[in-house]
């Protein structure tokens, strides 16, 4: 098994960026940064397996995690309808970490020490992930972490069902340099300010420099979480398009993203002028959104919710079931994403990781996990890899539609290896 490896360089970059099937009941009306939701899928005598949810389920973050804390319930719901696992009923604690970075740790601490559970599944941005990474190392915890990311990390301690840049940000950049995509010669790198989008935009202008993309055709700009005035940034984006075919790549986070696509909107950049091909918005963000406007804009990811196969159906069916069920907002048009496709598949591949090892016990679960294998909604059979703790995963491109559905323009024809390491930065 691979050793640890939590590699000072990525601490530093992390410390810049900003430092018949019972429902569960909950057993609080409200979550706070400073409660903790219990909520029992549990039989009556109580003999249970508890998983940690921690997402944010308030703050700048909350557009994109809150259904991901639904879509693990709804999978928690599924597995204990069929059974349990080792015959025990699941049994989730759900936290709010609030969208603060540093209440990630406190949080996941928690989990581990009071509530005694034996696998966390949560987090989106890259920061929380590394706020909780030493944690669950110095406790021998295990937390599947379901978002795409940076890569140049690997862990004992986690698994990563979420894309790795060669899994969505480079192919995503070859498909905007190809004749398909609109052979874009000039590139604007806009991010939140924070480390996914900063090493992420680091691996691309190194990719693009081997590309022989020059310096002044490349624009970076960030902005902080919960970042709402475009209008400016919007204008300079036009301006610095003037004279060769450009393309901007967004890796804005949250709910940023919101005044962001509208300002796209009200000054008319079109998609076949300056197509925006974004790395952190799908289904669940673009519901905030007029996208009538945004047509043809771009999306790159391992999973959308339009993707025709009877997995995905079912995959669908389900959630939208389960939003009916328990009431969630604007229930009767939920949509399905890519986090929430790697949510479900990473609770699956947990499950039947304990169901092979005959135990929850994390040394005996990460030596199963290797190899494990599922059918995901995407039409892909998923598999992990023993070695780096990556699933290999298909890329798929889609195109936004005024429905704010995508209509995928490109996909792989079987699933790519994760390279988490990219040969583009220093280790």
């Amino acid at each position: 098994m691979t050793s640890r490896l939590s590699i000072v360089a990525l601490a530093v970059v992390g410390s810049l960026s900003l430092a018949g099937c019972q429902k569960p009941a909950e057993t609080s009306s409200e979550t706070t940064a400073s409660d903790t939701t219990t909520q029992s899928a549990a039989a009556t005598n109580g003999d249970t397996i508890k998983v940690g949810i921690l997402h944010s389920l308030s703050g700048t973050m909350a557009i994109s995690e809150t259904s991901l804390k639904d879509t693990a319930l709804m999978t928690i719901e599924e597995i204990n309808a069929n059974g349990g696992v080792l015959g025990k009923q699941l049994e989730p604690v759900v936290v709010d970490p609030a969208s603060d970075w540093p209440l990630f740790a406190e949080k996941a601490r928690q989990l581990l020490t009071q509530d005694e559970v034996d696998v966390i599944f949560g987090g989106w941005t890259s920061v929380s992930r590394k706020s909780v990474l030493p944690v669950v190392e110095e406790l021998n915890g295990l937390m599947f972490y379901p978002v795409q990311y940076e890569g140049q990390e690997q862990s004992e301690n986690i698994f990563y069902t979420g894309a790795a840049p060669n899994q969505q940000a480079i192919p995503a950049v070859e498909y905007l340099m190809s004749p398909e995509g609109g052979s874009a010669e000039r590139f604007v790198l806009l991010g939140t300010d924070y480390v996914y989008p900063r090493t992420t935009n680091q691996i691309l202008r190194a990719f693009l420099q081997s590309k022989g993309v020059a310096d002044s055709d490349i624009m970076e700009e960030y902005t902080p979480f919960g970042f709402s005035n475009y209008q400016t940034i919007v204008s300079n984006i036009k301006n610095f398009a003037t004279g060769k075919k450009t393309a901007v790549i967004s890796t804005i986070n949250g709910d940023s993203n919101v005044p962001f696509y509208r300002e796209l909107g009200n000054q008319g950049i079109d998609a076949a002028d300056i197509p925006v091909m974004a790395f952190s918005v799908g289904e669940e963000e673009l519901r905030g959104i007029d996208t009538s406007a945004l047509q043809g804009h771009l999306a790159a990811w391992n999973y959308f919710m339009s993707v025709k196969n009877p997995t995905n159906n079912n995959f669908t069916k389900k959630y939208k079931q389960y939003a009916l069920d328990n009431n969630l907002p604007n229930a009767e048009n939920v949509v399905t994403n890519d986090p929430m496709e790697a949510t479900y598949v990473g609770i699956n591949m947990w499950k039947q990781a304990v169901e092979d090892a005959g135990s929850t016990d994390v040394d005996k679960v990460r030596i199963s996990m290797g190899g494990q294998t599922f059918a995901a909604p995407s039409g892909y059979t998923l598999k992990m890899d023993a070695e780096n703790h990556h699933l290999w995963k298909p890329v798929m491109i889609g195109q936004i539609r005024p429905d704010g559905q995508f209509d995928v323009v490109y996909k792989t024809p079987e699933v790519i290896q994760a390279s988490p390491w990219s040969q583009y930065i220093p280790k």
